[in-house]
């Protein structure tokens, strides 16, 4: 069966599952998720889903999202929009009803939503689609700074900065774009106020007693300004005649955010993106191994919470003042820990084939930084193993902290991956060796504090004699591509089966 073949497998195994196509919406994916907008959730057969070889789990929140792991999600997407597509639809009637209950019932959980979640959840909106171009920006700029170090290729080491470098000096005004989009303007006119903060020109103009920088503000100052032309956009669209819609709007949004831009955004947001980046390097080399203990210690109920979100323009602010965010490799360790909890309950458990399979379909993608399996399928349904592995975590990022504390500073070039898929993006104020190794040994001590703690104490005698029991092997089927040859195809027993987490 060739790759696409798989994919679409993936995706018509998944269609009956989620109430067919006319109960589909929206079809969209982020990294790890395939993310569907559904009219009817009482349509969707969760244990059905759980059990497929290709989804490693699912969560519901403001869309039901169904967890493929990267480059699968990416590739079966395209296929189930294909397969809704085809689908014959239902009487126009019919429809019309459905769509009404989704209004409804959308309208029902938007009272129910907290302005905060639904604040950080239109910021992950904004940064999580720029994440890719980070990821492969920031892997080259790694591979340039390799190449430097060592002199090899010196005539090819000035494209390859150049092409590292050209997305972080417009990331403004990809922000600025998304960021309209988003707070429902117009995207084009976001990015265009944006783009002022990169625009070469701002070093003429005078603020404050200060000469403007291009790129001064960076993606808040972005952010900042396209939100204020969204707002000026709509009070035009309200008082403005159609007849001069089209030239009057466009200019008034450009020129007002722009003139608010320059003269007082750009110096504020300045002001607040170096007061950051100070902070970070303050509070990680005066007290480095307490703020790593309690960063990669939360880090875990922090994503389950769905407060990870808040850190994406912070770390996007680092990125661009220094070059890397040095709180990357520290949460980082959240991870490592969750590594070692799940192999200490594989030896915890040797008569429980269901989890230990689970478990051996999933480490391979949790080694990679990819934990969504391991919390949803082993550590937070069993519940102490989740704490301890918050414990190896902690430890982890203390590892890192001490160190910053002691000048090395470690850090990632781009947003997104961690574990071992960090390393081609790690970055210091310190040879590269050095930064390898002392990331290399976080990670060993987040896996070995993360094994011990839930080996001793992740498990109490009652939870030991409920799930060391043997389980009915589960029936074999088609590995899909992108997903692991172990992964069960059975439903595990009703305890690990935790309510939706919300992400």
């Amino acid at each position: 069966m060739s790759t696409d073949d798989k994919n679409r497998a993936i995706a018509a195994a998944i269609l009956p599952l989620v109430g067919g196509a006319g109960n589909i919406s929206t079809v969209a994916h982020c990294m790890t998720r395939l993310r569907l907008g559904l009219r009817d959730r009482s349509l969707v057969q969760d244990e059905a889903l759980k059990a497929l070889p290709a989804v490693m789990g699912v969560v519901e929140d403001d869309t039901y999202q169904i967890v493929l792991g990267p480059g699968t999600v990416a590739r079966v997407t395209p296929e189930l929009e294909a397969l809704v597509a085809e689908a014959p639809k239902p009487a126009h009637s019919a429809e019309d009803l459905a769509a009404q209950g989704a209004a409804l019932k959308a309208a029902q959980k938007q009272q129910n939503a907290t302005p905060f979640k639904l604040f950080l959840r239109r910021i992950a909106n904004i940064f999580v689609p720029l994440i890719p171009a980070l990821i492969g920006c920031g892997i080259i700029a790694g591979l340039n700074g390799l190449l430097i170090n060592l002199g090899w290729l010196p005539g090819v080491t000035p494209a390859l900065a150049a092409i590292a470098s050209g997305f972080m000096a417009l990331i403004a005004v990809f922000v600025g774009y998304n960021t309209a989009k988003e707070f429902g303007g117009t995207p084009v006119l976001g990015g265009a106020v944006a783009s002022i903060i990169v625009f070469a020109g701002v070093a003429k103009i005078d603020v404050f007693g200060q000469t403007l920088s291009p790129g001064q503000g960076g993606v808040l100052g972005a952010l900042g300004a396209a939100v204020l032309a969204v707002y000026v956009e709509k009070w035009c669209r309200r008082w403005v005649p159609e007849s001069l819609d089209v030239l009057v709007t466009p200019t008034l949004t450009v020129l007002i955010s722009g003139l608010v831009t320059v003269f007082g955004l750009m110096f504020v947001a300045g002001e607040v993106s170096t007061a950051i980046g100070e902070f970070a390097n303050w509070l990680l080399a005066n007290a480095g191994a307490g703020a790593g203990f309690l960063l990669g210690g939360l880090f875990l109920p922090l994503v389950m919470l769905g407060l990870h979100q808040a850190l994406i323009p912070i770390h996007t602010t680092l990125i661009e003042q220094q070059g890397y965010t040095v709180l990357l490799p520290i949460l980082a360790m959240a991870g490592a820990g969750q590594v070692g909890a799940a192999m200490a309950v594989y030896l915890k458990l040797p008569r429980n084939g269901s989890i230990r399979r689970t478990i051996r379909s999933a480490l391979p993608a949790g080694f990679l930084g990819v934990g969504e399996p391991l919390i949803y399928g082993v550590s937070l349904p069993l519940g102490r193993p989740f704490v301890t592995a918050c414990v190896g975590g902690a430890f982890g990022g203390g590892f890192v902290g001490l160190f910053s504390m002691l000048g090395d500073s470690v850090g990632s070039t781009a947003i997104g991956p961690s574990g071992w898929a960090l390393f081609p993006l790690l970055d210091g104020n310190k040879g590269l060796g050095e930064t390898i190794a002392i990331y290399a040994g976080g990670l060993l001590v987040g896996y070995a504090v993360g094994f011990v703690a839930t080996y001793f104490w992740g498990f109490g005698k009652e939870l030991l004699e409920e799930f060391d029991v043997d389980t009915e092997a589960p029936a074999e089927v088609p590995v899909t591509a992108g997903t692991p040859a172990d992964t069960p195809a059975g439903t595990p027993p009703p305890a690990l089966e935790p309510e939706p987490a919300k992400v």
